[in-house]
């Protein structure tokens, strides 16, 4: 009856005491085997070889699907809390580096495709749906933010003025240099690589190299000799 009155209190409580117990535990305690064996109990979905290192910090793990040798380095944090609607998916043999953050707000989809690489201190954030590909790159301190401030009203603060989310679509290996940024709304194409330090805020061609703030255009990989695209 409190299971079925308090569900998410309860599952919150469960995901304390696990990870208060083993979170902290290092390698040579045997912490990430001991982790991988009770955290399943924890996930929507939990493959095989999954390697989870400590100090990682997870909020709503029934919401959050992890592939086949996914690997979670310290200082991770996943969080899927804010709404029923609410998944993160990570695919097969991806990678979160140290200090990744990942997080959604209202009604988010978080999708990480098979064998993508996340370096550390890289930030993912809602509410709009966010889709990475298979075999992506992310350099460190790079942030992806499926959303944007309202901010018309100068009566009011831009706080109160409520959010807009569109998406954002990642494709196929893409390379997206240190600290590029990837505002609401943009659609980068297969195989593009983005430079480092550049904003993002248009759709990228597939097959593009951009710079920039805002980032442009300058060449494609559809040739051996990179050939310049007319601006």
């Amino acid at each position: 009856m409190i299971q079925a009155k308090y569900p998410h209190k309860l599952q919150r409580l469960q995901e304390l005491l696990v990870t208060t117990i083993l979170g902290d535990l290092p390698k040579l305690a045997l912490g990430p085997q001991l982790r991988r064996l009770l955290y399943r109990s924890l996930f929507a979905k939990m493959g095989k070889n999954v390697y989870i290192q400590h100090g990682v910090e997870f909020l709503n793990t029934s919401a959050i699907e992890l592939g086949n040798g996914t690997h979670i380095f310290k200082n991770v944090r996943l969080d899927a809390k804010g709404h029923p609607n609410n998944r993160i998916y990570l695919g097969n043999q991806v990678a979160l580096e140290r200090s990744v953050d990942i997080g959604c707000l209202e009604n988010t989809y978080i999708h990480i495709g098979e064998d993508t690489f996340i370096a550390p201190n890289v930030c993912i954030a809602g509410p709009g749906d966010i889709r990475i590909g298979k075999h992506c790159m992310i350099a460190s301190h790079s942030g992806i933010y499926a959303n944007n401030h309202n901010f018309a009203d100068l009566s009011r603060p831009i706080k109160d003025q409520g959010t807009t989310c569109k998406g954002i679509v990642i494709e196929d290996d893409c390379w997206l240099g240190h600290g590029v940024t990837v505002l609401d709304g943009v659609t980068i194409g297969t195989g593009s690589v983005i430079g480092a330090g550049a904003v993002v805020n248009k759709n990228i061609p597939p097959y593009s190299i951009a710079v920039g703030i805002p980032a442009k255009v300058v060449k494609s990989r559809n040739n051996q000799e990179l050939m310049k695209i007319s601006q």
